[in-house]
């Protein structure tokens, strides 16, 4: 399956490559040599941490790549009154009698917790391309899912402020 991902989605995930390379590698490298230098490698937790640390910048790298090369371009274009990508959104939740706000983004900065949903998920999924009032049916499963209103519709663009997500 491939990522959708915005231009500027792909530029940050090129920036935090060029970052990890060029500073963070040296880094780790160096932290390796000087632990090396410490003496016994079987004993040596500075050596594992530095280690540790090396690998894990290496494999972020790897994954990135690999997020660049199979990904998807999409638009954040929207239309002005139509729920997309970047766009912020009041949603009223009938069973709870409760108004969220939610940003629809792309799948690399997705999270939840933050408020942050993808079209992927099945409230993104939902309610993209809908309309200020609009009662949506999110189907969770064949069985189970719930409604929402939209109560109001920001158009906003991305502004790089919401982070690339880290595995």
């Amino acid at each position: 399956m491939f990522d959708k991902l915005t231009e500027n989605d792909i530029k940050k995930m090129q920036e935090e490559i060029d970052h990890r390379k060029l500073v963070v590698r040296k880094e780790a490298l160096e932290a390796v040599k000087e632990a090396r230098a410490h003496g016994d490698l079987s004993e040596n937790f500075e050596y594992h941490a530095a280690k540790k640390d090396k690998n894990q910048n290496e494999s972020r790298i790897r994954y990135l790549e690999k997020m660049i090369r199979t990904a998807q371009i999409v638009s954040d274009d929207s239309k002005e009154d139509e729920i997309g990508l970047y766009n912020t959104v009041d949603l009223y939740f009938e069973e709870d009698d409760e108004t969220e706000t939610y940003k629809l983004v792309t799948t690399v900065r997705g999270n939840s917790m933050k408020g942050l949903i993808t079209p992927e998920s099945p409230l993104g999924r939902a309610i993209m391309g809908r309309k200020t009032g609009d009662r949506i049916y999110v189907k969770i499963s064949d069985k189970a899912g719930y409604y929402v209103v939209v109560k109001r519709l920001e158009n906003t663009k991305d502004d790089g402020s919401d982070r690339l997500r880290s595995y």
